[in-house]
């Protein structure tokens, strides 16, 4: 019998660590595959510490930078002595700030590493302050473990973030579990910086990092370090160190992060001059974005959430959005929702789609030629079909009624898909999970009368058993030849 149990032990455990291995090579992504979104980028003042806060907007400024998180403690001005950035200043020192932010077109969005006691009256100085500056996400490191008061002043400040940064081992937030714990069952606005240059310096992945804290980051300090696992290691240009930045930038896009690159560079050969590198660096980030080019023309707000503004509705039915991710369900009945920002001509649109069930039906409209206040636009534009039973010209990938597919390279339901539609001049290129189903020269056919030079997109909601979910749509003007 002991044998027995023995035996049946050694047979979990075995199998226990197949499911384990399975599970963790499942879940991991192919970041060679993800589209790069375009994250905003900021600066950390803590970049220029040997310059005043007024100096730093001329030279954040000068790289093309247009948003920015201070930090307590540095000069104001070479003309204000003794007078320091941080959140005693007063009224009319933030009206100063206010007004050199503003000669160099740029935003203050985050405040940190700032620290505060765990008391009600601490806290508030520091919250009352990132209401008056606008300031969105406070970055701090609690020395407490108890968040209650941090959750109460999320809560009574409304849209202003808290994210807990983590310097290098032995500092108490190093490792991202440390993070997560204290922040996993709290209100969704307390969440994490993952600064990667320390988290490399401690020995950690920042890619496994973000990825334990999904959904929960709130701010990255971006850096690229030269060695990994050594406190000492120096920041190099982006991309040419230990931090693997395709891949953080990779699981921040396939996370959604709503965030912002926090630039912080930190060499002390270069801490007088360290633009070059930096400059150096963003070229790099540029030149791996996937939607460098892009609008997404369904857009977020300041507070990260997604907004329907800039569409509209025709017809019976509508478009459920979740704000915070982002995406669009069609509901109920047969409609349009259509984007009324810009007429587009020549363009390439991406979106991601998934159906709910096999037979759901939807599709996207390419120039639209006006307003829709009827059903006319079905014959004067063409739609790129979503309709897995449909054959020939009414299938998936199809341009409906008119073109069909050349292959079948949709997923069934629960997955997501992904189309990109260039319409240049009068040809239309349809990749489906980039598979190239249409290549074609368009023409009036079948129900289509006519189509125009250019026009509005729009999303059909169809009927009222199925629904169609759209996310993640960007477009990209093309200059035709």
């Amino acid at each position: 019998m002991k044998r027995i149990l023995i035996l049946l032990s050694i047979i979990m455990i075995f199998f226990a660590g197949c499911s384990k291995k399975e599970t963790t090579t499942m879940e991991r992504p192919d970041y060679k595959k993800v589209r790069i979104k375009k994250i905003p980028l900021a600066m950390q003042c803590w970049t220029f510490r040997k310059f005043t806060f007024f100096e730093t907007l001329a030279k954040v400024e000068a790289l093309g930078i247009h948003f920015i998180e201070a930090y307590p403690g540095q000069p104001l001005d070479a003309s204000l002595p003794g007078e320091i950035f941080d959140h005693n200043l007063k009224d009319a020192q933030i009206d100063l700030v206010n007004k050199k932010l503003k000669e160099h077109n740029i935003q203050l969005v985050n405040y940190g590493v700032v620290g505060f006691e765990n008391t009600e009256e601490d806290m508030r100085k520091v919250f009352d302050f990132a209401r008056k500056a606008g300031i969105r996400t406070i970055v701090t490191e609690p020395k407490f473990d108890d968040f209650f008061l941090l959750e109460k002043m999320v809560k009574d400040y409304g849209n202003i973030k808290v994210a807990i940064h983590n310097h290098p081992y032995p500092s108490k937030y190093a490792h991202p579990e440390t993070v997560f714990e204290h922040i996993k069952h709290r209100d969704d606005r307390i969440g994490a910086c993952g600064d990667t240059g320390h988290w490399l310096r401690t020995g950690v992945n920042p890619v496994e990092a973000l990825r334990m804290l999904e959904g929960k980051v709130h701010d990255i300090h971006l850096k690229d370090l030269n060695k990994f696992g050594e406190r000492k290691a120096h920041d190099v240009p982006f991309g040419s160190g230990k931090a693997n930045i395709h891949d953080v930038l990779a699981e921040l896009s396939r996370q959604n992060y709503a965030g912002y690159l926090c630039v912080e560079h930190e060499n002390k050969a270069e801490e007088f001059a360290p633009e070059a590198s930096i400059r150096k660096g963003i070229d790099y980030i540029k030149s791996i974005t996937y939607y460098e080019d892009y609008e997404e023309i369904l857009k977020r707000q300041d507070d990260g959430n997604y907004t329907k503004h800039g569409w509209n509705h025709y017809g019976p039915g509508y478009f459920e959005l979740d704000e915070r991710t982002g995406v669009l369900t069609s509901r109920k009945g047969m409609g349009l929702f259509w984007f009324a920002g810009k007429k587009y001509g020549n363009f390439i649109l991406e979106l991601d789609f998934m159906v709910s069930e096999e037979k759901s039906n939807s599709g996207i409209f390419l120039r639209i030629p006006t307003v829709p206040f009827d059903n006319y636009y079905v014959g004067h534009s063409f739609e790129v079909q979503i309709y897995a039973p449909g054959s020939d010209v009414h299938k998936t990938g199809a341009i409906y009624d008119a073109e069909p597919p050349k292959k079948d390279a949709a997923k069934g339901p629960g997955e997501w898909n992904h189309y990109k539609i260039s319409f240049i001049n009068d040809h239309i290129d349809v990749e489906l999970n980039d598979v190239r189903v249409i290549d074609w020269d368009a023409e009036p056919r079948g129900k289509i009368e006519d189509f125009a030079t250019d026009g509005y997109i729009g999303l059909q909601n169809h009927d009222w058993e199925t629904s169609v979910s759209y996310r993640n749509i960007f477009i990209k003007e093309i200059v035709a030849e």
